[in-house]
């Protein structure tokens, strides 16, 4: 489960041939801060800025909305927090340049940086909502996960006796059609992390390894 994740850098949008976002966004994003996502609009494909951790349309309060960062792709039609940005096929893209996840050694959690071999940032398959809390207007996003027990690459994380999950990144060639595509299209695209195509390093020594994307 992904709780901690580098964005995307605004000045390497053009690398996903994308306009810089307008906004402002930390480089280290948490549930609860806020992070740009890729809607489908009537104009097209447009920037937002979003609340990491869905919060139903239903909340009257911020402080009731827990652990709704992630939504598991098996229940996310069901959970009362997630079936209604599900039903109303409000799909994101969260381009980001890497996702961070406990890898336990000796017992331990070790905090590694997963990201593209390439160094090319990334667009993870996301819901997103509105809601209305104190008057004024949120917009939240969840990550979808999916099952990563046999994985070749992702199940080396999380906690030795947890069931291993996984992001689902949406490539290119597929973004518009996720962003438009209706819930019952949408388990088409949930597949795994193409293998070949990432790799990892401890958070602590990022700056070694990717020292050109701040």
């Amino acid at each position: 489960m992904c709780a901690n994740y580098e964005p995307i850098t605004r000045s390497r949008a053009h690398l996903l041939n994308l306009l810089e976002p307008t906004f402002e966004y930390k480089a280290d994003l948490y549930p609860g801060y806020s992070g740009p996502i890729l809607i489908a609009t009537k104009h097209g494909i447009e920037w937002r800025s979003a609340r990491f951790g869905l919060v139903p349309n239903w909340a009257d309060d911020l402080k009731k909305v827990k652990n709704t960062y992630n939504a598991r792709s098996e229940t996310v039609a069901s959970k009362p927090s997630f079936r209604h940005a599900w039903a109303k096929n409000q799909f994101c893209l969260i381009p980001v340049e890497t996702i961070f996840e406990p890898k336990y050694i000796d017992g331990k959690p070790d905090w590694y940086g997963i990201y593209r071999e390439d160094d090319m940032p990334f667009t993870v398959a996301g819901i997103y909502e509105y809601a209305t809390v104190d008057g004024e207007t949120v917009i939240s996003m969840s990550m979808l996960t999916i099952n990563a027990d046999t994985h070749p690459f992702m199940k080396q994380f999380h906690a030795p006796d947890d069931e291993k999950r996984s992001i689902v990144v949406i490539p290119k060639g597929h973004r518009n059609n996720w962003l438009n595509c209706s819930h019952d299209q949408a388990m088409d695209f949930l597949i795994d992390l193409p293998r070949d195509d990432y790799t990892a390093a401890p958070k602590s020594e990022m700056h070694k390894f990717r020292p050109n994307t701040h």
